[in-house]
């Protein structure tokens, strides 16, 4: 609902912020259904390989493309911006596949869950979904009243389009999101 949410928002005028609200809104219940899927995995003390793999692909698209489609709709739309907000999602992708290769490797507490995060774990994401809302509630969309934070480096008009460099959250997070120095531990 959040990717076609956003895809709604750009369709209509940039001022009419129903569909972005809507996708925003959207994502955080991606969080809600991811810890009570493990929840209830753990207590029917069931799972299985193609559970694990599913909610690694629910993760993707609740908290890597979900983000990315949405800060696409909020304005983030030059070739380089797309390219960047493709990395951030790419890194997600790895940091699922390899928390999946890795996850009997780790430490294991009591319970059979794992002591730590490797790299920041993908539902963290919902931070920059938060700080989008707020972009949306100040006016600092494409065609709002503020335009984007940090404006545009370069020509629009040119080739490549110039970049904004408010993407660099996003590069960053994916960063972070694939790192093996970083260790959060579980809660």
């Amino acid at each position: 609902m959040s990717i076609l949410s956003s895809m709604r928002y750009c369709l209509g005028p940039p001022t009419s912020y129903g569909p972005i609200w809507f996708a925003l809104a959207f994502m955080p219940f991606g969080l809600f259904f991811d810890f009570m899927d493990g929840k209830v995995a753990r207590w029917r003390q069931k799972s299985s390989l193609m559970g694990q793999e599913l909610d690694s692909l629910a993760d993707l698209i609740s908290f890597g493309v979900s983000p990315a489609v949405a800060a696409f709709a909020l304005g983030l739309r030059t070739p380089i911006d797309t390219l960047l907000l493709s990395f951030f999602v790419l890194c997600g992708l790895t940091r699922l596949a390899r928390f999946n290769v890795t996850v009997s490797s780790l430490p294991k507490d009591a319970t059979g869950k794992s002591k730590y995060f490797e790299g920041t774990p993908i539902p963290s994401s919902l931070c920059i979904v938060g700080a989008m809302a707020w972009c949306v509630s100040q006016g600092y969309v494409i065609g709002g009243e503020q335009g984007i934070i940090g404006g545009v480096l370069g020509d629009e008009d040119s080739w490549w389009g110039g970049v904004h460099p408010i993407v660099g959250v996003f590069v960053g997070w994916g960063c972070a999101m694939v790192s093996r120095t970083i260790h959060i531990p579980k809660p």
